[in-house]
């Protein structure tokens, strides 16, 4: 009987003949039969070429339109020193943690200031993934679309959730995985993902970390304060943007996909799917997510864990 490690080597190398390509695919206007035989069935990427192009959002949007349509429109707005929101962060003496952002209230015109100013050790990120676009920014809504009409039928639901995100090139979101199936649109500027498929998870490395959050105010400047309430929580321990393969070698094996997504285009992020991201510079997205099923896939992925030891 084989052990885990030739299992999981076994895995990596049928994957990676079989299942997985060397590039993530490219596509114009999809309809809902194709979305769900080439790319849903089977939990694959892709980016759809000017999907949103052609959107009122994506035609108008950027920082002067929302000066203008929104002036003093109250936004919750992400703040972090090091620009990673819910990430691993190094205190002063070298212990690392689990840290959520500073979270402060902002009219859109200050955050659009600071976002320009580019204030050092203080970088503002427009993140709440609360459906935040339906719930805080009401006044845009005509100008996307309710649902992504292909997704929705291939799904067979509407959204749970549409966000709106906006930031700069260095809010940095790290590497985590999501139980949705997620239809990101790139409004204005663009994203750069780097992509990991769920098969991969034997080379993907976990630590358990305290939970804290970063606090901060004029005198005192920035603190990390642990949370009262304590689990650990398993969070992936490697930064795929400089990898430390001397510590973490079976991250060498993973297949990281890059992939930039452009001003009017979509990306299917499939459940499960690994994903770190970057942005350009004032970047303003979209993205809809859509729960998953819970299905065989899942049911593997959560063997895949227990037999790797993750959580």
């Amino acid at each position: 009987m084989c052990d885990i490690e030739d299992a999981c080597n076994l895995l990596y190398t049928e994957t990676s003949e079989l299942y997985l390509g060397c590039n993530i695919a490219k596509t114009n206007l999809i309809d809902a039969l194709e979305f769900q035989r080439e790319y849903v069935s089977k939990n694959m990427p892709v980016i759809i070429k000017g999907g949103c192009a052609q959107w009122p959002a994506t035609l108008k949007w950027n920082a002067d339109y929302l000066r203008k349509s929104i002036p003093s429109k109250s936004v919750t707005v992400a703040v972090t020193p090091n620009g990673y929101a819910d990430g691993v962060t190094m205190d002063s003496t070298g212990k690392e943690y689990f840290v959520m952002p500073f979270e402060t209230e902002m009219s859109i015109c200050q955050f659009l200031d600071i976002l320009e100013a580019k204030r050092e050790n203080y970088i503002p990120y427009i993140q709440r993934q609360n459906s935040n676009l339906t719930t805080d920014f009401n006044e845009l809504l005509n100008d996307v679309e309710p649902d992504i009409a292909f997704a929705s039928q291939a799904f067979n639901k509407k959204p749970d959730a549409v966000n709106f995100w906006m930031g700069d090139e260095r809010a940095v979101t790290s590497m985590h995985k999501d139980p949705y199936e997620n239809i990101y649109c790139v409004i204005d500027g663009h994203k750069d993902f780097i992509l990991i498929p769920p098969t991969d998870l034997p080379f993907v490395p976990y630590q358990n970390y305290l939970q804290a959050k970063f606090e901060y105010s004029e005198y005192e400047g920035w603190k990390i304060d642990l949370l009262e309430e304590q689990n650990d929580l398993p969070w992936i321990s490697v930064d795929p943007l400089n990898p430390d393969l001397s510590k973490y070698p079976q991250f060498e094996k993973t297949h990281r996909y890059h992939v930039r997504v452009n001003k009017g285009d979509c990306l299917y992020l499939p459940s499960l799917w690994f994903h770190h991201v970057r942005q350009s510079h004032g970047c303003i997205a979209v993205n809809y997510w859509y729960d998953m099923e819970f299905d065989i896939k899942y049911c593997y992925f959560k063997m895949l864990e227990k037999l790797c030891r993750k959580y």
